[in-house]
């Protein structure tokens, strides 16, 4: 199963300042262009920040999901809420 973070809320994916430093810290980022939206919603260190308590930005509401591992997935998001998807083919 792969575990992904999305955002469950209206105002979209964020952390808390506290959060972000500690995510931070746990990989060794030390860019100060770095941003949290460029974490990998599968990182190790983001899921298990989030399943340990309260990371949320102020307008998140941070969830991990669980997929197969054979899905080609996607993260859908509409006003900040997001859900996960699976791809499908289209032809036009």
């Amino acid at each position: 199963m792969i575990k992904i973070v999305i955002n469950t809320c209206f105002g979209g994916f964020g952390l808390s300042e506290e959060a972000e430093a500690e995510y931070k810290k746990r990989k060794g980022i030390t860019d100060p262009d770095w941003y949290y939206w460029d974490i990998d919603r599968t990182c190790p260190v983001l899921v298990s920040m989030v399943e340990a308590g309260k990371v949320d930005g102020t307008y998140a509401e941070l969830k991990v999901v669980e997929i197969p591992d054979d899905v080609n997935w996607f993260i859908h998001e509409y006003d900040g809420i997001e859900h996960v998807a699976e791809r499908h083919r289209t032809w036009s």
